[in-house]
């Protein structure tokens, strides 16, 4: 089995690559998701509550994620719960897909969370700065000082690149998005 990480800063397009990849059949988990359903985990809710960050009685990503960027502290008590975790749901979802040949798991923040040991390969997707800030914008709203923000949260993506053993660039189109992922999935097999 080769195990391969996408990763990819923040609206580089890693949900239409994982998308492409289900389509084509491969086995793919998302960290993202993973960590949505880990808010609900008791561990998390006594660490964060009494912080102004729930509604209807569960965490509100949206001010979890104001929250813990404001604050690097809080951001390094939510990684130090959540990450263990993902690395245990990582752990078993190769175990549940041992016998195919190649998997793919969506980690955004697996340099970050030093998980790179976990992986055969490691998949970046590219994007340009100014288009990922336009997405953010456009896409979750932000302002642009907020999408700024966001963005320089995260490691450089030359340093990225450098950590990779393959890269897609995801400055085009989605045709040119899906031939790209096909022509990688042939290389690959």
């Amino acid at each position: 089995m080769i195990k391969t990480a996408i990763v990819g800063n923040i609206a580089s397009g890693k949900s239409t690559v994982e998308t492409i990849l289900i389509s084509m059949g491969f086995k793919v988990l998302d960290t993202d998701k993973v960590c949505h359903c880990l808010l609900e985990k008791r561990e998390i809710i006594d660490e964060f509550c009494n912080y102004d960050i729930f509604e209807s009685g569960k965490i509100s990503r949206t001010k979890l994620g104001r929250l813990v960027f404001f604050n690097e502290e809080l951001k390094q008590k939510l990684e130090n719960l959540m990450y263990p975790m993902v690395r245990q749901e990582i752990k078993q979802f190769f175990d549940i897909n041992n016998s195919e040949p190649i998997v793919f798991v969506s980690a955004p923040q697996l340099f970050e969370a030093g998980m790179e040991d976990l992986f055969d390969k490691i998949l970046f997707i590219y994007c340009d700065d100014e288009i990922r800030k336009k997405r953010l914008i456009a896409r979750n709203g932000y302002s642009i000082e907020y999408a700024e923000l966001r963005m320089s949260k995260q490691i450089s993506q030359n340093e990225k690149i450098k950590k990779s053993d393959w890269v897609i660039y995801n400055n085009t189109s989605l045709e040119d998005l899906k031939t790209s992922v096909s022509n990688l999935v042939a290389q690959i097999r």
